[in-house]
């Protein structure tokens, strides 16, 4: 017989960090029973499909269901998971989240009263819904900090449940730019932050900061963007020398740069200047997609914090003035993008803004895909395969093949059918490990 494993139907706590740091004894051996499989987003799915797992990576696929003890392992060390009457793909990879932060009526306020241990600990609940989602990996783009390094981390070595978290720290801005401190007594908070740069040799400097400090990658905010206080628009404010200036130290210390860009002239400009990702991208011109295509760069739409910023704009008092006028002029607008930048032939990766929106929704992005006429299962590949590649982890994640982390998740029925069956997500297992299981579903065989 197999060890056996009850799980209730969902986890209602956070496990205490020591019952997650404890490894058992010898190899861990997991067999998945699943009802079809859609190992390699793109392609098409298999039948029944057993998925061998040796800790915490994906050791063989094979057709039908094969028993416990026809793998060659002690019989107690397997473990066998019932998915046989569910759909299984990769965990999902969401290219543009805050997890350490949630938009909410008193969002400013909070900036000024929560402490870093505060801000740190929100990021554990956060980090807990995504994973509940099914998103085993995020890219974090711009927070404190320090707590979303904490985090990330902590989830690394197993001491709280949360996706596996690719960070970049402070996002980069120029002075009174998008990631300046706007609409603050600057004896409540700093005038000039040491992410803020003005000039090549700052952006410079602000770029390896950020990387001393432990950053995955670079984020700097070419343009104004919709949620900073104050009305100086969403056009580019960055100028040419200075988001080169950011390139050229991420590039040459091994880290791709994400840049925040919402007008044309500054998605343009961060694309000359061999930015890696364009994060929004709302007002993209034909000169941007010929751009895109000509650098090899990924557009990371975020349509769904398009389509919460504009619920906000319309609850009254909800948003700033400023924040409110700009909210209705471009969440409106995203939709349409991303339609044209997929047409275009443009490389596009999964990404939400989440924290924008409520963390554990992210999944809602991918109907808005679909309704910007991507099909389905070309938008669940870029929410796995292609968005690993621009994570560079392609290596480890984005697909269910042998040597990959065993990172599955798992829904009712085909998600390229109906596409919201993955804001349903049932079953989630990451780095082996089960998550969630919605009805138990790991028992003995």
């Amino acid at each position: 017989m197999s060890k056996a494993i009850m799980l209730a139907a969902a986890f209602t706590a956070v496990l205490a960090p020591a019952a997650l740091a404890q490894a058992p004894a010898g190899d861990r051996w997991t067999i998945i029973h699943a009802g079809s499989v859609l190992a390699v987003p793109g392609t098409p799915a298999r039948g029944k499909t057993s998925i061998i797992i040796k800790n915490s990576l994906i050791q063989e696929l094979k057709d039908g269901f094969v028993a416990a003890d026809s793998i060659g392992a002690p019989a107690q060390a397997v473990t066998v998971v019932d998915l046989g009457d569910r759909y299984v793909l990769p965990g999902l990879i969401d290219s543009h989240v805050h997890i350490t932060s949630e938009r909410a009526r008193d969002t400013e306020l909070q900036r000024v009263k929560k402490t870093g241990e505060n801000v740190a600990l929100d990021g554990v609940v956060y980090a807990r819904r995504t994973l509940d989602a099914g998103f085993t990996t995020v890219r974090d783009l711009g927070s404190r900090g320090a707590p979303a390094l904490a985090l990330r981390d902590a989830i690394r070595k197993g001491q709280v449940p949360g996706p596996r978290i690719v960070t970049a720290g402070q996002s980069i801005s120029a002075t009174g730019g998008h990631s300046d401190t706007n609409g603050f007594a600057p004896d409540v908070f700093p005038e000039l932050g040491d992410n803020i740069c003005n000039g090549r040799e700052q952006c410079r400097h602000a770029a390896r900061n950020q990387i001393k400090r432990g950053a995955d990658v670079i984020k700097i905010t070419a343009t104004g963007g919709v949620l900073s206080n104050t009305a100086a628009g969403t056009g580019k404010q960055m100028f040419d020398d200075e988001i080169e200036g950011v390139v050229e130290a991420a590039h040459a210390m091994g880290r791709k740069v994400a840049v925040h860009a919402h007008g044309a002239d500054g998605v343009n400009a961060a694309l000359r200047a061999g930015v890696d990702s364009v994060e929004h991208g709302t007002y993209l011109n034909d000169e941007s997609i010929a751009l895109f295509k000509k650098s090899g760069a990924y557009l990371v739409p975020t349509v769904l914090a398009g389509a919460t910023v504009v619920r906000m704009a319309d609850e009254e008092g909800y948003l700033p003035p400023a924040v409110r006028d700009k909210a209705r002029q471009v969440g409106p607008l995203m939709l349409d993008m991303l339609g044209r930048a997929y047409r275009g032939g443009v490389k596009i990766a999964f990404g939400t803004d989440t924290g924008v929106s409520e963390h554990g929704n992210n999944a809602e992005e991918f109907a808005l895909m679909v309704k910007a006429g991507i099909p389905a299962d070309i938008a669940i590949r870029m929410g796995t395969v292609d968005a690993a590649d621009l994570l560079d982890l392609s290596k480890q994640i984005g697909t269910l093949e042998p040597g990959k982390a065993a990172d599955v998740i798992a829904v009712a029925s085909d998600p390229v059918k109906d596409i919201t069956e993955l804001q349903r997500v049932l079953f989630v297992m990451s780095n082996g490990r089960v998550h969630k299981a919605t009805p138990a579903k790991v028992a003995a065989k």
